[in-house]
């Protein structure tokens, strides 16, 4: 059974740092692009950054640009999304997600075939 278990998330003030954690389970992790999406109160579920399974090649969303990192260590079966100089906009719902095929298009959902249950985000003003 596949499980991916996000972790790290928490109330942080404007300015301040939050790393994300993403264990997965149940799947040969080096064979998986990795991907961690967010979802705001009212508004849709929004890419923010994707890394290939080499760990060579990562995406971001414009939004978030030159502030987050995301990062892998395969040995440990984890992603990491480092999280810095934070914005209340960046205030949200964390999901990672796993897609198998070889895909392009790491930005949308539809390629994922595993997703974790969400880790809440909170940067205050």
């Amino acid at each position: 059974q596949v499980q991916l278990v996000e972790s790290g998330g928490g109330l942080v003030q404007a300015g301040g740092s939050l790393r994300l954690s993403c264990a997965a389970s149940g799947l040969t992790f080096s064979s998986y692009d990795m991907g961690w999406f967010r979802q705001a109160p009212g508004k849709e579920q929004e890419f923010v950054a994707a890394i290939w399974r080499s760990g060579v090649s990562t995406y971001y969303a414009e939004s978030v640009k030159g502030r987050f990192t995301i990062s892998r260590d395969n040995a440990k079966n984890t992603v990491y999304l480092q999280m810095n100089s934070l914005k209340p906009e960046d205030t949200a719902v964390y999901y990672c997600a796993a897609a198998y095929r070889y895909s392009s298009a790491l930005s949308s959902r539809q390629v994922y075939d595993y997703w974790g249950q969400g880790t809440q985000v909170t940067v205050s003003s």
